[in-house]
């Protein structure tokens, strides 16, 4: 009886390899399938991996653009502290409404006391000293005052530095203010401050005239300075260049003479110094008879003129003030 062979019949073990001792067959469809599921598993990995890729850039990009339009500041830096544009306090206000408040409180005297507390009351608090610390004896009075500062505290307070002269003695008052809506008030007793120093000039340097230039023009210089006192326009058009405007002074004063002219050394067109004496006619003393002359008063004043030569003949193209000290080239 000869019996079958399950080896050779049985499915399970066709694939079986006698020389390697596995099942190559089955291995080869585990491999298979294996390899067909890498294949597609990997196409949706690298599509994935793509679209991540893209996203990062596209927001890398994003952010890059809109720091570079608004001005932001990298990652990890701390953000710039905004500039302040100012406090909000209203400084042209406060400074005009001090100034008003200066006419009032820099005048004294006890025979007006009752009328200074009442305008006094228009800029203080209720329930202030009336006289706001002036023990009513005494006299004071304002020659003159402008504002010198204001400084600005927050929206609300702030200081305002008037310069005055009362008494005939130069000072700053600092006047304390608030403000809120629109409104002001004196928060405060004002303070007497020491007026600016007086500043030391510096020695101003030694420079060379030119002896020819500075003769000739001062010859010239006597009649244009009449012309100017004068502001005679037919008359000045003689010594100003053509195109240039010099407007004199109207007959306010009269030519007395020429102290000084500094020229310095140059070409055709020289910045130059005169010193000139002004005669102003004097007023009348208070009870004299109006056909009195009083005598008139000199003024020695310096100025900076810019001059040309031309065909021999210096030209002024501009005056001003000279803001060095008289002699000075």
């Amino acid at each position: 009886m000869v019996r079958r062979s399950t080896v050779d019949s049985s499915p399970q073990s066709s694939g079986f390899d006698v020389e390697t001792g596995g099942l190559a067959q089955e291995a080869g469809r585990t491999r298979q399938r294996s390899a067909g599921w890498r294949g597609a598993g990997g196409r949706w990995f690298v599509w994935a991996l793509r679209i991540v890729v893209w996203v990062v850039l596209l927001v890398i990009g994003y952010r890059g653009v809109t720091a570079i339009v608004f001005n932001e500041t990298p990652g990890g830096s701390a953000p710039a502290a905004p500039t302040p544009h100012g406090t909000g306090f209203p400084s042209q206000m406060a400074g005009a409404y001090a100034l008003q408040f200066g006419q009032v409180y820099l005048n004294a005297d006890a025979a007006s006391a009752a009328q200074r507390s009442s305008e006094l009351a228009q800029f203080l608090p209720a329930g202030t000293d009336p006289q706001l610390g002036w023990n009513g004896s005494g006299t004071m009075r304002l020659q003159s005052e402008q504002i010198a500062g204001v400084r600005a505290q927050d929206a609300h307070h702030g200081v305002v530095t008037l310069l005055a002269r009362a008494n005939g003695q130069l000072m700053e008052l600092g006047v304390p203010i608030y403000a809120s809506d629109g409104q002001l008030v004196v928060s405060g007793e004002p303070a007497f401050l020491p007026p600016p120093a007086r500043a030391a000039l510096p020695a101003a340097p030694s420079t060379p005239s030119d002896p020819t230039a500075q003769a000739a023009l001062t010859s010239q210089l006597a009649d244009f300075f009449r012309a100017y006192a004068s502001g005679n326009a037919d008359t000045l058009a003689r010594f100003v260049v053509p195109g240039a405007t010099v407007t004199g002074l109207g007959g306010d004063v009269t030519f007395s003479s020429l102290s000084g002219v500094s020229v310095p050394p140059g070409g055709t067109t020289r910045h130059i110094i005169a010193t000139v004496v002004w005669r102003i006619p004097g007023q009348p003393a208070a009870g004299s008879k109006a056909s009195a002359n009083p005598p008139a008063a000199g003024f020695e004043m310096s100025y900076a003129l810019t001059v040309t030569k031309r065909s021999g003949t210096w030209y002024v193209k501009s005056i001003g003030p000279a803001s060095q000290p008289a002699g000075s080239p």
